[in-house]
């Protein structure tokens, strides 16, 4: 089984048509765990809605707090881009036994096929499945240790360091 904690970010937002605001509502998780025709045995708990760009150090305290009690040893967080290195610094530094891989989009999952949101979920659900225990960011195709990677700004990927 596999425990997937919600966090927010890009992955999760609504696109206001009338306004040009993006807000959160809810996960679309369980649709795209759906749509994928995903067979796994997945328990998706949501923690919280934030952008990672507002997530406090009592925000991270929480997903630390969960990934320590989870008594699932592979745990996906769905979270937003900007802080996401921050967040996995954090886990790493809990030393928690446990395979932890954070994911997220550049493109709200709720803009159709030109997200990145349903590809970085599905590399990611393998990833957690796959990789020893530790500390990962999955995005772009590929995983990355927590302490090897940054978002490369001007172009909107993640890269080794």
């Amino acid at each position: 089984m596999i425990q997937v904690f919600v966090t927010g970010g890009t992955f999760d937002k609504q696109y206001n048509y009338i306004t040009g605001e993006l807000y959160f509502e809810g996960t679309h998780l369980k649709e795209m765990f759906d749509r994928g025709r995903c067979s796994l045995d997945i328990d998706v708990k949501t923690l919280m809605m934030v952008d990672s760009l507002e997530m406090t150090e009592e925000d991270r305290g929480i997903i630390v707090h969960n990934c320590s009690r989870c008594k699932l040893d592979k745990i996906l967080i769905t979270h937003g881009t900007d802080r996401m290195v921050e967040t996995a610094r954090e886990l790493a530094e809990a030393k928690i036994p446990k395979t932890i891989v954070l994911t997220g989009a550049m493109i709200p999952y709720a803009f159709g096929t030109s997200s990145d949101g349903f590809f970085n979920l599905g590399n990611s659900l393998a990833f957690v499945q796959l990789l020893p225990h530790g500390v990962y960011i999955a995005m772009n195709g590929g995983w990355f240790n927590w302490d090897k990677v940054r978002k490369n700004r001007s172009t909107g990927l993640f890269e080794a360091i």
